[in-house]
């Protein structure tokens, strides 16, 4: 996995740590995950996109091998805005003033926040089954509800959500992910040894909750002013979702995107939530279609 790819960790300016790889040359393209995993996720499409791409995988703070930041009461360092300006400062500190974008899940919702906050810098933005979190949560249903279980789960005060995980995380993160369509069968054990390692680690439990505390929080206050502001991604936006995952299937994602975008296309793939380990292929080609302008 990332055969070509260097490890690295970037020191920002208020003390937070973001570690992450990076292999390639050509146009920077920026990989976000999503939960409860780390920039490893990427492993089965990252060398291949290395070899068009400057390709730099990141871990949010809160995942992986980045920092874990105390909690706040407005759940601020764990916003998307803040996770999105880590992003940002990273990539300015490797000299990509723009860049591309392919986020998933988490990941993705921080794509979205970087895109509004600065559309300066995104020059392309994919983004892997989700809806914006504010269309969710405004059409959350029990369908939705029983599915997303983690979601209304994690944003409960703390300390029961993370004395729970704590106390077994590695069945936390199993739970999650192979309760879904295609079971734990679609992961590579190694991946699958690097989420379990890192949901372990001292802090992660409370990020975690943090995290989804604040997507029900100072999230969604972000994406209101947004909204009342009449803001809209004006970037091209490609979307893609699993035709067999909850948010194709409780969600016209391709409408709301529309609504929150001013040139977006999208497609289901044949697969659930995890589209770069269960898709790797249709990935790639989606990958090259629609950053092909900016490769060559």
């Amino acid at each position: 996995m990332f055969r070509s790819f260097e490890t690295r960790r970037f020191t920002l300016a208020d003390g937070v740590v973001i570690h992450g790889r990076i292999g390639g040359s050509g146009p920077a393209l920026l990989l976000l995950h999503g939960h409860p995993q780390t920039h490893t996720m990427w492993h089965r499409v990252a060398d291949e996109l290395a070899q068009r791409f400057c390709v730099v995988a990141l871990d949010l703070r809160g995942y992986g091998d980045s920092s874990r930041p105390p909690a706040d009461a407005q759940h601020a360092s764990y916003s998307k805005r803040a996770m999105a300006a880590d992003a940002v400062a990273v990539m300015s500190e490797l000299g990509h003033a723009r860049f591309d974008v392919c986020a998933h899940d988490r990941g993705a919702r921080v794509a979205h926040r970087l895109a509004l906050d600065h559309p300066q810098c995104v020059r392309r933005l994919m983004l892997l089954d989700i809806a914006p979190t504010l269309a969710m949560y405004e059409g959350t249903t029990e369908a939705f509800a029983r599915a997303y279980w983690h979601w209304f789960f994690l944003i409960q005060p703390p300390p029961l959500p993370e004395r729970l995980i704590d106390a077994d995380p590695v069945s936390y993160v199993r739970s999650v992910m192979g309760r879904r369509h295609a079971g734990l069968g679609a992961f590579d054990p190694r991946a699958m040894g690097e989420y379990e390692r890192c949901i372990a680690q001292p802090g992660s439990a409370e990020a975690v909750c943090e995290d989804y505390r604040a997507a029900a929080t100072i999230d969604l206050e972000h994406d209101r002013a947004d909204r009342a502001a009449g803001m809209k991604l004006a970037m091209p936006l490609r979307v893609l979702w699993g035709a067999h995952g909850t948010v194709g299937q409780c969600f016209d994602v391709l409408r709301l995107w529309r609504d929150a975008a001013d040139a977006t296309s999208g497609r289901a793939l044949d697969c659930g939530h995890y589209v770069a380990e269960e898709r790797p292929a249709e990935l790639l080609d989606e990958a090259w279609r629609f950053f092909d302008d900016v490769v060559r």
